[in-house]
């Protein structure tokens, strides 16, 4: 009984009743292609039917003069502000006046970061190079490197704030950085192919990850580093796809961890599994395009697939697609909620579908 309560508190907590909430979506957020938004950060009104409300006018230009590819986007609460990284730079942009902060070029590129949960520190992959930025949120400036990898990519900083959990893109492992001291700490694995999209568990003892050439996932043991479930998707055969080259380049746990959302490329298709041992594959949604990422939004009520469709978890019904002020379809692999009291931010999700059961039976 107070496990239910535990999970019905957490869910209310992050769900803003109340509240303003928003969805940011940076685009280009499809590799450089501005046919899903355009260039900026479109934000989405959630509780009027994801009405377009604004675009915001982002930097992030290539050094031939074209909006470069959004890599990542994330949020600061006690700064106020939010974070758009590209293939060359970091952008911090403030989420009351919409202007931008500071962009600065970042050596060897950028990729999708995350930031600590007391908003002030972010662990920023250099671009599929060797190693990681430190960086502080408020400056920007490079505090440290963490170096030693073959191709930096995706990045989970856990929800107690003492590790990070960096996707090493070249590797069969899964690897796990101490926050505070700013140096790997551990691995998890090995898993049977390289590590792409991941997310982790609440309580952060379960790490779930695609690998190249598996339509499905992999489970991974936090604590003991080891795998310990390899799961394929049923009744799907993997094909070419036209972007990343993995079939199931997105994963994503519903909030309150009952689900586990997956992306199927080739066949342009959510397979819905149950995230608990033995995975039961429970049903799959068809999408109008690839999808290369999934999120939810913090109540768990809605899923985002990059392909630009707002799905009821509940039922699975696609209830509409995102449309820009011109009606125009938007995709991006790059989005967050945001929520608001008045103009000043006080809460906000984040781009992967990170669990949000932080405690157990008691």
């Amino acid at each position: 009984m107070r496990y239910l309560l535990a999970i019905a508190l957490i869910i209310a907590g992050s769900a803003g009743y109340g509240q303003e909430r928003y969805l940011y979506v940076a685009t280009p957020g499809i590799r450089d292609y501005l046919g899903y938004g355009g260039h900026g950060i479109l934000v989405f009104d959630i509780n009027n039917n994801h009405r377009f409300v604004k675009r915001i006018l982002t930097r992030g230009l290539h050094p031939n003069g074209k909006p470069s590819n959004v890599k990542g986007i994330a949020v600061s609460i006690p700064l106020n502000s939010i974070y758009v990284s590209t293939l060359e730079t970091l952008e911090r942009i403030d989420l009351t006046s919409d202007s931008v902060i500071w962009e600065k070029p970042i050596e060897g590129g950028c990729d999708r970061m995350a930031i600590s949960p007391d908003g002030l520190m972010m662990y920023l992959p250099s671009l599929e190079n060797s190693w990681w930025n430190v960086v502080d949120c408020k400056t920007g400036d490079i505090i440290k490197k963490i170096g030693g990898f073959k191709r930096s990519h995706n990045t989970i900083y856990g929800r107690a704030g003492d590790v990070v959990y960096l996707d090493d893109i070249g590797s069969h492992w899964l690897y796990i950085a101490d926050a505070r001291k700013q140096e790997l700490a551990g691995k998890v694995g090995p898993f049977a192919n390289n590590v792409r999209p991941f997310t982790v568990n609440g309580k952060e003892d379960r790490v779930y990850v695609t690998l190249d050439s598996l339509l499905g996932f992999e489970v991974g043991d936090l604590k003991r580093g080891t795998k310990i479930a390899h799961v394929e998707v049923e009744g799907w055969e993997p094909g070419p796809v036209r972007r990343h080259g993995d079939p199931s380049h997105g994963i994503g746990l519903t909030p309150d961890e009952k689900e586990l959302w997956v992306c199927d490329g080739h066949n342009m298709r959510l397979h819905v599994f149950s995230a608990v041992a033995p995975y039961q594959q429970l049903t799959t949604i068809p999408l109008q395009d690839m999808p290369g990422w999934i999120t939810f939004s913090m109540d768990g009520k809605y899923a985002y697939p990059s392909s630009g469709e707002v799905i009821e978890v509940r039922t699975r019904k696609v209830l509409l697609t995102l449309k820009d002020e011109f009606k125009n379809s938007v995709g991006s692999e790059k989005m967050v909620e945001v929520q608001f009291e008045g103009k000043k931010a006080v809460r906000a999700g984040n781009q992967f579908g990170i669990g949000g059961v932080v405690r157990g039976m008691e």
